[in-house]
């Protein structure tokens, strides 16, 4: 099992079978998170940009600035639909509300 040597500073050198099983260049920032009490692990905090290639699928066509806004503009509509009262739309004529 690998294992390191804490300095008079608070730093350790992770073993190099550790940095390569992570991935781990000189740079990558790490997470410290506590899975019990006494007991962490850690894991990268970074990564390249180029990891998240193909994580958002492509969409059959470009949704234009115009169909955006009548999206927005939909539901707009809707929720204020949804906040309306009833209580003009029951009323005869000449009757208050």
């Amino acid at each position: 099992m690998p294992s390191a040597t804490v300095t008079s500073k608070g730093q350790i050198t992770i073993p190099i079978e550790v940095r390569k099983a992570l991935g781990l260049k000189p740079g990558v920032r790490i997470d410290f998170y506590e899975v019990e009490d006494g007991e962490y692990a850690f894991r990268p905090k970074t990564g390249s940009i180029r990891d998240l290639k193909g994580c958002i699928p492509k969409l059959d066509h470009i949704v234009t600035l115009e169909e955006m806004d009548q999206a927005i503009l939909d539901h707009a509509a809707e929720l204020d639909a949804g906040t309306r009262s009833d209580a003009n739309r029951n009323l005869r004529d000449g009757e208050a509300a």
